[in-house]
C-alpha cells in the first residue's frame, strides 16, 4: 500500500506510475479486461492534445460513474472540467460521452461501490471498503465523481 501511495505522492503520478498508466490505458482501451476497466480520453487543458488515462468504471443501478482516487485536483478531473465534460471512453470500442460531476451529497454510495471493485484505489481513499456509508459521507467532498452520459 505504501508503494501505491508513493507512486502518487502529492496527488500526481511519478515516472513509475506514468509508465504503468500508459500500459494500463492501452490494455483497457483494447477491451481485453472487463468493460469496467476503461481508458478515458480527454483534451488536455494546457497542451490541447488528447490525454489518455486508465480508470475503473463503477456501475450502479443502470448508471455508470468514474471516480477520482486522487481527489478533486487530479489532472484528469481538471481536464474533464476544462473540456466541459466532453470525453471518449475506450474499452474495446470508442464511446463519446459527457461527464457530469455528481454533487458531494450523492457521492458516498458511489465511493463505497467503487472501492468494492477498484482494489488499486484502496490505498488512496482513507476509508475501508467495508465501512458504513456514514464514513464515506465524511470524505465524499474530497473525491470527484462523474456520472457518464452517452452522447447520442
Amino acid at each position: 500500500m505504501a508503494f501505491k501511495r508513493w507512486m502518487y505522492r502529492g496527488g500526481r503520478p511519478n515516472l513509475v506510475a506514468r509508465i504503468q498508466n500508459r500500459g494500463w490505458a492501452l490494455i483497457h482501451s483494447l477491451g481485453i479486461l472487463s468493460d469496467r476497466f476503461v481508458t478515458l480520453e480527454v483534451v488536455g487543458r494546457k497542451s490541447g492534445q488528447t490525454v489518455s488515462f486508465p480508470l475503473a468504471m463503477t456501475p450502479i443501478s443502470g448508471e455508470r460513474y468514474l471516480v477520482s482516487m486522487l481527489g478533486v485536483n487530479a489532472n484528469w478531473v481538471k481536464n474533464v472540467r476544462a473540456a466541459g465534460g466532453n470525453a471518449i471512453l475506450r474499452y474495446g470500442r470508442r464511446e463519446p460521452v459527457h461527464l457530469v460531476e455528481v454533487d458531494a451529497s450523492r457521492r458516498a454510495p458511489i465511493l463505497k461501490a467503487y472501492l468494492q471493485f477498484a482494489r488499486g484505489a484502496r490505498p488512496h481513499i482513507p476509508v475501508s471498503k467495508d465501512a458504513p456509508i456514514s464514513e464515506f459521507e465524511k470524505i465524499a467532498s474530497n473525491y470527484t465523481v462523474f456520472k457518464i452520459e452517452p452522447i447520442q
